[in-house]
């Protein structure tokens, strides 16, 4: 599964039951994914780049490791990416 957007990323992990079975559910969630959070669903994610100390990078570096992310981060910025929701994306296998 491929999740395009930490919204998405949160409503397939908020409904997963096990494997890729899934509870239909209606309303909010209050999901907070942040390291250590082992994913259920979700096996790729296309994302922006966040701001830094932002939840949805403690999101993100759940899924792709701390070390992998930052690494990520410091090639984006000596790049000049552009971050947040209207900035440049990437796809975490």
């Amino acid at each position: 599964i491929v999740a395009v957007g930490t919204s998405t990323i949160r409503a397939l992990e908020t409904v997963v039951v096990s494997g890729f079975m899934v509870s239909p559910k209606r309303g909010w969630t209050d999901k907070f994914i942040y390291p250590p959070y082992d994913y259920k669903m979700v096996d790729s994610m296309i994302t922006n780049f966040h701001t830094p100390k932002s939840t949805l990078l403690m999101m993100v570096s759940a899924f792709g490791g701390k070390d992998f992310v930052m690494k990520a981060y410091k090639e984006a910025m000596k790049k000049k990416y552009n971050f947040s929701s209207y900035g440049d994306a990437m796809m975490i296998i």
